[in-house]
């Protein structure tokens, strides 16, 4: 199939995109690197009238460090951001967890706040921005916000953004002293949307443990340090609480079976001496 016929605005800067999505509203959609909308246009599961391309944005295309934060704006692509030299020292979990996220001709292309804005519960880096506890700053005409993940995502391809809002920058929590970083999971093929996938932060005063591709969006947990008997069950009623379901890619007892192993496997190995 092929997308019904829409109009195309080129935005060359932050500006011209928020105004274009106020004056068109829910007939607009933003188009970055276009890896996960384009296919949604082609299946017809989204018919928008007009289509605001941001990637030439010059001032939407930066990754710096400010405020404690590693701020990702809405143009940068996944490639830039895996091949920062600095990415291995701020923020080693997404260094982790960003070879998993399609393959490197879809990092070329493929945005992170685009990743965070479609919300695809199986999708690496939003289970990375809500296991760290980032935030997503969207902009419109009428100002900014700033929205914690948790409350970013709220459901399986739903977010907190409004129609005339743009997501202009994802920013996650640079990595503190003490803590160690883990990413795991298990998909079908390398390069797919994970069946299940764990993302770990483990510290002296606790354990941050995210789920992606189980529930309709990332689940994270915060637990205490745990070993042995505590940890197999605080991880059993974790896989029971996430709700899985049965789909063509596993089943439910697959999912939770592997939320239990995948787990244990990533928190004993962060929590190693």
């Amino acid at each position: 199939m092929k997308p019904v016929a829409f109009d195309y605005l080129r935005a060359d800067s932050a500006d011209e995109a928020v105004a274009a999505l106020a004056q068109h509203g829910e007939e607009a959609r933003v188009l970055a690197g276009g890896q996960s909308l384009m296919a949604i246009l082609n299946m017809r599961l989204a018919a928008p009238k007009v289509l605001v391309d941001i990637h030439r944005a010059a001032d939407l295309s930066g990754i710096s460090v400010r405020g404690g934060h590693v701020r990702v704006q809405a143009a940068a692509t996944q490639a830039a951001l895996q091949r920062h030299p600095e990415l291995d020292r701020w923020l080693p979990l997404v260094a982790q967890a960003l070879p998993h996220v399609g393959h490197f001709q879809i990092r070329n292309r493929g945005t992170v706040c685009g990743s965070i804005a479609h919300a695809d519960p199986s999708a690496e880096l939003p289970l990375c921005l809500a296991t760290l506890g980032g935030e997503v700053v969207l902009r419109s005409r009428r100002g900014r916000r700033t929205v914690a993940a948790q409350d970013f995502f709220t459901g399986m391809l739903q977010t907190a953004r409004m129609a005339d809002e743009l997501v202009e920058e994802a920013r996650f929590p640079v990595t503190a002293a003490g803590e160690r970083h883990g990413f795991i999971e298990l998909s079908m093929r390398h390069g797919d949307f994970a069946i299940v996938a764990l993302a770990a932060v483990v510290g002296h005063n606790g354990i941050r443990l995210g789920v992606g591709g189980v529930a309709d969006r990332p689940q994270v947990v915060r637990w205490p340090r745990l070993a042995g008997k505590a940890l197999d069950e605080a991880l059993n009623q974790l896989a029971w609480d996430l709700g899985a379901q049965d789909d063509i890619h596993a089943t439910a007892v697959y999912r939770r079976h592997l939320v239990r192993t995948l787990g244990r496997q990533l928190i004993e190995r962060l929590s190693a001496p």
